[in-house]
């Protein structure tokens, strides 16, 4: 619910009606400008009579917001959101950041050596599956907890933040302690338990959006965090399930502008699991920095063809230092850098 108050309207009269909001237990977000004052409720506005609110005297409108969700929408938060990851700022105008790496860690040696690639190329935070959700149970699942370690000593030896995927709530202290940004995966984006989980944590975390779900049903994952309290999220889009069979799913790479317009929370792009295909991944790479996105997450293999999970959708690490070198040209023509 969003709330004007008339021009010069008293300092005591904007007191009492905040006061007022905060007893009904809402959230009050006060805006402050020139000529008006704008408050965004937030919570059960059920029971708020819209005419009565009217009475007052000192208030101008009183619109309800369609939009379900509150602490994702910008309207409440005009400013752009900027994520700090180990360091590293996700969003708002800072550099768009490239995140590269295996779907699966292999391990201790691969994982090592890809992070060098990675780094040398120009990428700035390194990807690893330790847990895997593999659509056939007979898939390899991932080493868990030693996919762990093998990432922690990567990032030991090239200082890249680690960003690896969470499957379930019991496994949340394991990625407190050691992952520096952590992805909720598509099939995940509606566990309601774990994002509710996740939002009682400080970590960043990486919100991919499910295969089936619309903008606004991935707004809400996100608004579950937020309201659990961590406000650290990133949107990540990495393709949705449609007719189509020439790609592993269908990229929508107007959903950047969407989100933007929508909402104050950085999104990147995931061109390998969008496209399934690494002859696809650079041009939707590149078309997702003109696009405006705040970053990429990429899939990165030396042997893709030997690897043990997706290895049609990984470029060579050549192949992705052409990539990133590209997109500078782009980013740097549209202001942000990268």
């Amino acid at each position: 619910m969003i709330i004007t108050c008339k021009k010069g309207a008293p300092q005591a009269e904007i007191d009492k009606i905040v006061h007022d909001f905060e007893q009904r237990g809402l959230e009050v977000n006060l805006i402050t400008g020139k000529d008006y004052n704008v408050f965004g409720i937030v919570g059960d506005t059920t029971n708020i009579d819209d005419k009565q609110m009217m009475s007052n005297p000192w208030i101008e409108n009183v619109q309800r917001v369609s939009a379900p969700y509150k602490k994702v929408n910008r309207l409440f938060h005009p400013q752009d959101t900027v994520v700090d990851v180990a360091g590293i700022k996700v969003g708002g105008k800072e550099k768009i950041v490239v995140i590269g790496g295996p779907c699966s860690v292999e391990g201790l040696e691969q994982i090592c050596d890809l992070a060098h690639d990675v780094k040398e190329a120009g990428g700035c935070m390194l990807r690893g599956g330790a847990y895997k959700p593999r659509t056939s149970p007979y898939a390899f699942q991932g080493l868990g907890s030693k996919g762990i370690e093998y990432l922690v000593e990567a990032r030991r030896q090239t200082g890249l933040p680690i960003v690896s995927e969470i499957m379930s709530i019991d496994k949340i202290d394991e990625f407190v302690e050691n992952v520096d940004l952590i992805q909720v995966g598509a099939r995940n984006m509606q566990n309601f338990d774990l994002l509710k989980a996740l939002g009682k944590i400080n970590k960043p975390i990486l919100l991919k959006r499910g295969l089936c779900n619309t903008i606004e049903e991935w707004l809400m994952s996100a608004e579950y965090i937020m309201a659990s309290g961590n406000e650290n999220v990133i949107l990540c889009e990495r393709g949705i399930r449609t007719f189509e069979k020439y790609t592993r799913n269908t990229l929508d790479l107007s959903v950047v502008q969407i989100v933007k317009r929508k909402s104050h929370l950085p999104i990147i792009i995931d061109p390998s699991h969008a496209t399934g295909d690494w002859e696809l991944v650079e041009s939707m790479a590149l078309a997702a920095i003109a696009a405006g996105a705040d970053g990429l997450i990429v899939e990165v293999h030396r042997n893709p063809e030997c690897a043990w999970s997706d290895g049609q959708q990984c470029l060579k690490p050549e192949k992705f230092k052409t990539m990133i070198e590209k997109g500078r040209a782009i980013a740097n023509v549209i202001g942000r850098g990268m």
